[in-house]
């Protein structure tokens, strides 16, 4: 029996989906909560997502972004919505770009740790993708997890700025002068 290429959809098994993981000391709900909130996906990615526009609420289902998508040396234009959430543990987005030939989910998926930290995952993976893609799969990959790898070591980063700044104490009031 021959295969017909043409009814089955080469990108699922041909494009095995990019999956990162990074630990941080945040409990998983306050992972979640910053994570929930699409403006604050910006600081983390922006070294491959740029020109962030918003629409839709600003967090849970429906959160919207539009996006530069720079990688490889090229640009495009891509389109960022949250389909899914699970709190405390999972968040889906759906990635649409390439003039829809490129569809794919970033799944961010929460898991508490012993130490009562957080294994953060990160999973892009494509249903479908352009011929270039697919040709230059391995290199595709390779530069995706690279750039995923430094958004979730930045991600990371933010969680720690945003706890310091709300575990500063209040500074004192100033002496007035007399």
């Amino acid at each position: 029996m021959a295969l017909d290429i043409h009814t089955r959809k080469c990108t699922i098994w041909y494009m095995k989906p990019v999956r990162v993981t990074i630990d941080t000391p945040q409990p998983p709900e306050h992972v979640y909560d910053f994570l929930d909130v699409m403006a604050n996906h910006e600081p983390f990615t922006n070294h491959m997502l740029r020109d962030w526009e918003y629409s839709g609420p600003d967090r849970g289902i429906g959160s919207k972004a539009k996006v530069t998508a720079t990688a490889g040396g090229r640009s495009e234009t891509a389109e960022i919505e949250v389909i899914a959430v699970e709190r405390p543990n999972t968040i889906v987005e759906r990635n649409v770009s390439a003039g829809g030939r490129r569809i794919a989910t970033g799944t961010y998926r929460l898991e508490p740790l012993p130490s009562g930290g957080t294994r953060i995952t990160f999973e892009y993976a494509w249903q479908q993708a352009p011929l270039t893609d697919r040709v230059a799969a391995p290199l595709v990959r390779a530069i995706l997890t690279r750039g995923n790898q430094r958004a979730m070591t930045r991600l990371t980063e933010q969680l720690a700025s945003r706890d310091a700044v709300a575990n500063r104490p209040e500074p004192s009031e100033a002496p007035r002068p007399r």
